[in-house]
């Protein structure tokens, strides 16, 4: 069972009314149009350096929450205010997610390089193989290492997480790799993205999310411009999709009729597609 939360004037509490740990950061905004919650790594040494980090006014960045990996979370802003976590971005037909988003921060020293059989961090800490997967980004082409993530943390996160999306009505989890791909490989792939999706937003593996296009939008036969259109192009706008899965900006989608039935499956450019 996880933890008993609440949130009051926006700042996390716990079920016995007592605050968790708060920071105010100076680097944040307005009003938050609550949709996403992004997932990202502090690429550092640990939380504490993060935290301060993002508390100084030259760093120009924020977060909701960082939390560490002993699984204490600290917040730096209130929830219903803009923090500075996902910087030039995009999801689907939204540009700069700071304002339609909640950013966590997991301290994780984030992509590493082999150093004389351990693993060096750009900040020069070594870390044992043990703490370490190797493997291949899905925005990259070559294997790295990846900072693993610890249990408590994952937990406390799935805890927060699955709390927020309920409070305040989130559609969905993303990373930031997702919404800035050109730019970002956090929370990379030690990051149990989908089965922590599926434990923060709770679908069952038969439900799918629902979309229409944005516009008249070519359906193909693979995730990308150089895989042939498929008859049904192109798709008229309004047209509801049922959403499978994501490559990149590149949606696996069926092509639904009035009923709900399927009658098209291919692969649509994510830019163009919007919640239903």
């Amino acid at each position: 069972m996880g933890v008993a939360m609440k949130i009051l004037r926006h700042r996390l509490h716990r079920d016995d009314g007592s605050p968790y740990p708060f920071r105010m950061s100076p680097n944040k905004g307005g009003q938050v149009d609550h949709r996403y919650l992004v997932m990202h790594y502090t690429a550092g040494s640990s939380a504490a350096g993060a935290i301060n980090t993002l508390i100084k006014p030259a760093s120009k960045a924020s977060a909701h929450l960082v939390i560490a990996r002993s699984g204490e979370i600290t917040q730096l802003v209130p929830f219903d205010r803009i923090a500075w976590h996902a910087g030039k971005s995009r999801w689907h037909a939204l540009e700069g997610l700071n304002k339609f988003s909640i950013g966590i921060e997991l301290d994780n020293a984030g992509r590493l390089e082999r150093h004389d059989g351990n693993w060096r961090a750009w900040f020069g800490t070594l870390y044992d193989a043990r703490d370490v997967l190797e493997a291949t980004h899905k925005h990259d082409s070559q294997p790295r290492g990846w900072h693993l993530y610890t249990e408590p943390q994952l937990l406390a996160a799935i805890d927060v997480g699955r709390f927020l999306v309920h409070h305040y009505g989130l559609r969905d989890v993303v990373g930031h790799d997702d919404i800035a791909p050109g730019r970002k490989r956090d929370p990379g792939p030690a990051f149990p993205m989908d089965s922590f999706r599926a434990a923060v937003i709770g679908r069952q593996e038969e439900e799918f999310e629902l979309f229409e296009t944005a516009t008249s939008l070519n359906i193909r036969r693979g995730p990308g411009t150089q895989f042939e259109k498929l008859d049904a192009s192109p798709l008229d706008p309004g047209t509801r999709l049922k959403l499978h899965t994501r490559d990149g900006s590149w949606c696996s989608v069926d092509v639904l009729e009035g009923d709900g039935g399927a009658v098209e499956t291919g692969w649509v450019h994510g830019d163009f597609i919007r919640p239903v």
